[in-house]
C-alpha cells in the first residue's frame, strides 16, 4: 500500500505543469489583455490530475479531509472545482451568475473592474456548520472570491480556505479575501 503522498512535491509537479501547459493568449478578449489559456493545462491528464491533487491538498491537515464541500463559481470554477471534491470524496457545490440555478438561492452583488454581477447559491447546497473549499481558476481582483464567500456565509458555513490555480499579483485578490487560508498554485 502506498504510503501518504507529499504536499511538497505534489504542488511543484502541479506548478511545472503550469508553467509548461497554461498559454499567453495576447489581445484576447480585447487589446491589451494577456489571457491566461488553461485549455492546454485541462487537455493533458498528468497536468490536470497533478493540479487537482495539489488544489485538493487546500482541503487536508495532516493528511486528512478537514472540509465537507467544494464550491466553485462560474465557470471555469467548476472544471477544477468538481474534480477536487471527488478526490477528496466530498460533494460540489456550483455557484452561478444570477438566473441559472433553479431552486432557492442566496444572491449577492459584487463589483467588476467594467461593472457588477450577480452570483448566486442554493440555498440548502451548504448546510450550516459546513467547512468550504473554494476553488476558482484565476485570484485577480478578489470580488468573485469575496462574493463565494459571502453566499457560503449566507448559508450558514464557513469558507475553511480558498484555492486558486492562478494569483495575479499585480492586483489586488490577495487583500480581498481577506484571512482565509490561502492556496495558489502560480503566482503570475
Amino acid at each position: 500500500m502506498p504510503g501518504p503522498v507529499d504536499p511538497t512535491a505534489t504542488l511543484r509537479t502541479a506548478e511545472e505543469a503550469i508553467g509548461r501547459l497554461v498559454r499567453d493568449v495576447p489581445d484576447f478578449p480585447e487589446p491589451g489583455i494577456l489571457f491566461k489559456d488553461i485549455t492546454p493545462l485541462l487537455a493533458d491528464h498528468s497536468g490536470f490530475g497533478a493540479v487537482v491533487s495539489a488544489l485538493a491538498d487546500a482541503g487536508r491537515e495532516g493528511g486528512e479531509v478537514v472540509i465537507d464541500k467544494v464550491i466553485g463559481m462560474e465557470a471555469r470554477g467548476f472544471i477544477l472545482a468538481a474534480p477536487v471534491a471527488l478526490a477528496l470524496g466530498v460533494g460540489f457545490v456550483p455557484v452561478r451568475k444570477a438566473g441559472k440555478l433553479p431552486g432557492e438561492t442566496h444572491a449577492v452583488g459584487y463589483a467588476l473592474e467594467y461593472g457588477e454581477a450577480v452570483l448566486e447559491v442554493h440555498r440548502d447546497g451548504i448546510t450550516a456548520g459546513e467547512r468550504v473549499l473554494v476553488v476558482d481558476d484565476v485570484l485577480a481582483t478578489g470580488g468573485t472570491a469575496r462574493a463565494t464567500a459571502e453566499l457560503v456565509a449566507a448559508c450558514g458555513g464557513t469558507v475553511a480556505a480558498m484555492a486558486f490555480l492562478l494569483e495575479l499579483s499585480f492586483l489586488p485578490g490577495r487583500a480581498a479575501v481577506g484571512d482565509s487560508p490561502l492556496t495558489v498554485l502560480s503566482v503570475i
